[in-house]
């Protein structure tokens, strides 16, 4: 069993694989965090809560017991007020005005399985083996909140997931002002914080640092999981390593607003919590109406940062995508963006895909540009009608050619945008974001429509299964191109108007449902300038999402590098793109941007038709090598060897399951006089195989490449890269 409740110690043990999660009901009603890490055989409650008389400004909720202190009690969901000092994970503001509140234990259920989350993306199970879920009812009866605490053990990954679900059982409103998903109490802060930070072309970049007393959060304030941040925190053990070392990560499946934090408090305890961002947040609760929040998925690793991002890896891609193409490897594409921009007609795109097809690619994806007066950024957003001046005979005439070709079809939309200029917005000016009598500040030249709005959701989901279901689309990109402002609805009254941010990733999650399921055999890629959305609530939609609008090789490593700590390659889109690139100008061989791409779901973004023959050459055998290794690359075990942040190499190794075959990778940035004789030492390997490598005469060991090390040869200049293809013999 998963979950097992002790009746003699009040205690719930959690197991999840290799992991162990402890809870307790104290003899007051509260919920008690007394341990996560290595999977314990047994325990003794006594030894793991440790309480200490402390002075006075930690004070007691029980007059007699001066050990009692909620300022210093490990809890699994703190309030404020009652005498923590700490950050609560809730905020409940009453109709007196007051934000007292005090949760006490009230019942609990064990159940098989993964009840759905209502309305929200989250992990699943497919049958109802695969883990157990223990809900327990907390319950504060002065004011009738119920709030319900659901984990769910996975009984194949050192995964633990947790939501919370608040209930008005009373008689008056209750406001909430903060609804976190999780919140948990270490005993110690001896660990370092990581994160993942970034801008627009250079997103979750890996960021560590100690420690210390007081709160290191991040957090985004932009209606969506943003370039800047990413709604994934970890805490490490000093020593710890892509190998060795206790890891602790956290990661939000949800694509809005979201605080993560880690506050150290003056005993250095650690409280790290994870949620909806409480600023600018609010819900209210009237009398039997509830609130979900999102889930947390919990990861554990007593062997470093790589088991832990390979936990992530194997839950994401099995149990978190979904659909048609979750076990499919993913097409090789070319994209039109960078080749034309808005300049382009019916022949020049077929051009594209002429040379595309002779060269081996099976998807042409048409951008931006298509549809309305779209010249430019500036217009046409909403209006999801053909551009007949550059294609008269309309998108089923462009498929078709396109499909003759033997090359599957896809199409580029924003829906969530409007432009000013724009049919949509002259008939419906109000459907977008705004606050009356408020300037609508615009971001490349469009606002964002308000999905809190039911009709808004319904005139997406129609006009874009009006064409979905009229021409033959195997692939939708869905972008999104700017940040909220102004957020408000004029359709929610005064008292609900915090609430539109989330309403609107409420309202974007139903569009998603609604249309990937109409449309089960489109493969939909997630975009937001590049990876500005890239996480976990978008993938149970949508099983890749385009990793950067940054496609320069350099760039690249460190952007899917960073995005590879919770992210699994078959996530993340990569493509070749022209020199100079159109992001940094920088030149870099063809060999390498194909390097580099292959590391992903392989795509090209440029113009096709400029290659030399000898380019055409080299292209068709990136192809060929990449269909040849695609299903590895894309569903195997990724080990990274070295990083990129540390200096001017990178390096990964991708590895079967079954540790049959593996593709290793090696790039050099920057080159160096007089080298030393460098060696690269592989992971992941079975050390009692022998494998062959392409290029490389005779058989090596696993255990030989992995603890001796395989030799880089000598490469010239900068911007190098080789890989190699090891099989088991």
């Amino acid at each position: 069993m998963s979950i097992i409740y002790d009746n003699n110690t009040k205690s719930f043990h959690l197991t999840a694989k290799n992991t162990s999660y402890i809870l307790q009901i104290h003899e007051d009603g509260y919920l008690l965090h007394l341990y996560f890490g290595r999977k314990l055989r047994n325990f003794n409650c006594n030894s793991l809560l440790s309480l200490k008389e402390r002075c006075s400004f930690s004070p007691n909720p029980d007059p007699c017991n001066y050990m009692l202190s909620l300022d210093t009690l490990p809890q699994e969901y703190p309030s404020y007020g009652t005498s923590d000092f700490r950050t609560p994970a809730y905020s409940i503001q009453l109709e007196n005005g007051t934000t007292i509140t005090d949760l006490r234990y009230e019942s609990h259920k064990i159940i098989d399985g993964k009840p759905k989350l209502e309305n929200l993306p989250a992990t699943y199970v497919e049958d109802d083996a695969e883990a157990q879920t223990l809900e327990i009812v907390m319950s504060d009866s002065l004011i009738g909140l119920k709030v319900i605490l659901s984990y769910t053990a996975y009984e194949n990954y050192d995964a633990i997931s947790r939501n919370v679900k608040f209930i008005n059982s009373g008689n008056e409103d209750l406001k909430l002002l903060r609804a976190l998903s999780m919140s948990i109490d270490f005993n110690n802060s001896d660990y370092d914080f990581l994160h993942l930070h970034g801008a627009w072309a250079r997103e979750r970049h890996i960021e560590r640092t100690p420690l210390i007393i007081g709160t290191q959060s991040v957090e985004s304030r932009r209606g969506s999981s943003s370039h800047n941040q990413n709604p994934f925190i970890a805490l490490l053990s000093h020593d710890a390593n892509e190998e060795y070392g206790d890891v602790y990560g956290f990661n939000l499946v949800y694509s809005g607003n979201f605080l993560a934090q880690a506050e150290v408090d003056q005993y250095k305890t650690t409280r790290v919590s994870l949620g909806i961002n409480p600023f600018d947040f609010s819900w209210l609760l009237k009398p039997n109406e509830n609130f979900q929040t999102p889930e947390v998925v919990m990861v554990y690793s007593s062997n470093g940062l790589g088991e832990m991002s390979r936990t992530y890896h194997k839950l994401y891609r099995n149990r978190l995508c979904r659909g048609t193409h979750r076990d499919k490897t993913r097409p090789i594409l070319v994209n039109n963006w960078e080749a034309t921009y808005f300049d382009f007609n019916a022949e020049k795109i077929e051009s594209i895909g002429k040379t595309a097809k002779e060269l081996g690619i099976e998807l042409f994806v048409l951008d931006d540009g298509w549809f309305g007066k779209r010249d430019s950024d500036n217009c046409s957003l909403g209006d999801w009608v053909v551009d007949a001046k550059k294609l008269p005979n309309g998108l089923n005439d462009l498929a078709e050619r396109i499909n003759n070709l033997d090359l599957q079809f896809g199409l580029w939309f924003e829906p969530e945008m409007v432009s000013p200029d724009s049919d949509l917005y002259r008939s419906h000016p109000d459907w977008c974001l705004h606050v009356p009598g408020r300037s609508r500040t615009q971001g490349r030249n469009q606002l964002v429509l308000d999905l809190s709005r039911k009709e808004v959701c319904d005139y997406i989901v129609n006009s874009l299964s009006a064409i979905l279901s009229s021409v033959n689309i195997s692939y939708v990109k869905w972008d999104m191109n700017r940040n909220m402002t102004e957020i408000g609805s004029p359709c929610l009254p005064p008292e609900r108007q915090r609430e539109t941010a989330h309403r609107y990733m409420l309202g974007l999650y139903n569009i998603y449902e609604k249309l990937t399921t109409t449309f089960p055999n489109i493969l939909f890629e997630g975009c937001s300038g590049g990876g500005g959305r890239f996480d976990a609530g978008i993938l149970y939609y949508m099983p890749q999402i385009w990793t950067s609008d940054d496609t320069d090789a350099v760039e690249r490593l460190k952007i899917q590098y960073g995005t590879s700590i919770v992210y699994p390659i078959s996530t993340m889109g990569s493509h070749v793109s022209a020199i100079p690139n159109h992001q940094v100008h920088r030149k870099t061989s063809l060999k390498m941007r194909g390097d580099v791409a292959m590391s992903g779901n392989f795509g090209y973004e440029l113009d096709l038709t400029k290659f030399t023959d000898e380019e055409k050459e080299a292209v068709k055998k990136q192809i060929k090598s990449y269909k040849a290794l695609r299903e590895l690359i894309q569903f195997g075990d990724m080990y990274r060897l070295l990083n990129p942040f540390d200096g001017h190499e990178a390096s990964w190794i991708i590895v079967s399951e079954d540790k049959l075959e593996a593709f290793a990778t090696y790039f050099r940035v920057l080159s160096t006089p007089n080298e030393p004789i460098r060696k690269l030492y592989l992971r992941g390997l079975d050390p009692d195989k022998n494998y062959s490598i392409t290029g490389l005469d005779g058989a090596f060991g696993g255990d030989e490449l992995m603890y001796s090390g395989i030799t880089i040869p000598d490469l010239e200049g900068d911007y190098q890269s080789i890989t190699w293809t090891l099989k088991a013999n």
